[in-house]
């Protein structure tokens, strides 16, 4: 059997013309020897390779496009290592940043040691609030989904960790609505790409489109804008991801559809405008 040296730059030079980044390389191999990190890679780079013809058939999808996340099933989000395939998006750092900005404003709406009623809308692989539960163990969290074979996904991520989360699916407030649900805290990621030609090709290709994109008149952010009144019971706080053009188009559907409420929007560690808290009285 080769090193893993000689596999790891073989396919690196492999690699080059079709954009294969060394990062994957190193967690495509860390994962096939049953290392804990990629970064093991290099402190074990003259051990004998396993799983070679594995490798080789994982490379070939890698060359392919395909996201190291959906070959190895395997993405990590904060501190939790989620399984994934290709029914969910694989989770992005922004949506991280989203988690850590809502966990430090908790404190400017609620006392976050209470047991607030908290709905991950669009859940996907469950990472928003496996990643909440986590950070506040005493917030009810209930994940929704309009997708069944994502909620299977977000289900099993949280019996891995063993979280008690609830999973109800529906298309945006609408399960909340039906089980009559008052809501403290609303976050999610919806779809919110309005130009396709933007979109890396790789994404177009593996992951989902329902989770990708969004048409105005019938988003995410206005089914909930409109439907708010019906699972608010007190104050409630709503945290969304968004695309970084949706300025304007979130400040007319607040005005169109919301009452005595006040609103943030803020960047993302790359200066883009990615996020908005809305804090309805």
């Amino acid at each position: 059997m080769p090193s893993i040296f000689s596999v790891y730059t073989s396919a690196l030079e492999k690699g080059k013309e079709k954009g294969v980044l060394s990062s994957d390389l190193r967690t495509l191999i860390a994962y096939d020897n049953g290392f804990s990190s990629p970064i093991e890679t290099l402190y074990q780079k003259d051990q004998e390779m396993r799983n070679l013809s594995k490798f080789e058939a994982q490379f070939a999808r890698l060359l392919d496009g395909e996201p190291v996340e959906y070959i190895i099933h395997e993405a990590t989000f904060l501190q939790h290592k989620l399984y994934v395939d290709e029914n969910v998006l694989i989770p992005r750092g922004e949506t991280e940043e989203l988690v850590a900005n809502l966990s430090e404003k908790i404190t400017d709406y609620y006392d976050p040691r209470n047991y607030l009623v908290v709905a991950d809308i669009g859940t996907g692989s469950g990472a928003i609030a496996l990643a909440l539960k986590s950070l506040f163990p005493n917030w009810i969290l209930v994940a929704s989904d309009l997708s069944d074979k994502a909620l299977e996904v977000a289900k099993r991520n949280f019996r891995t960790y063993g979280e008690r989360v609830e999973t109800l699916q529906g298309k945006s407030l609408e399960p909340f609505i039906e089980n009559k649900m008052n809501l403290d805290i609303i976050v999610s990621n919806p779809p919110y790409i309005k130009n396709r030609e933007e979109v890396q090709d790789s994404v177009k290709r593996f992951e989902p489109e329902s989770a990708l994109y969004m048409e105005e008149g019938k988003s995410v952010y206005e089914d909930i804008f409109r439907d708010y009144k019906k699972v608010k019971k007190g104050s409630l706080l709503m945290a969304f991801e968004i695309g970084y053009d949706l300025e304007d188009f979130l400040k007319e559907a607040m005005a169109k559809y919301l009452e005595d409420y006040e609103y943030e929007f803020l960047d993302d560690l790359n200066g883009l405008r990615r996020f908005l808290f809305v804090y309805c009285h």
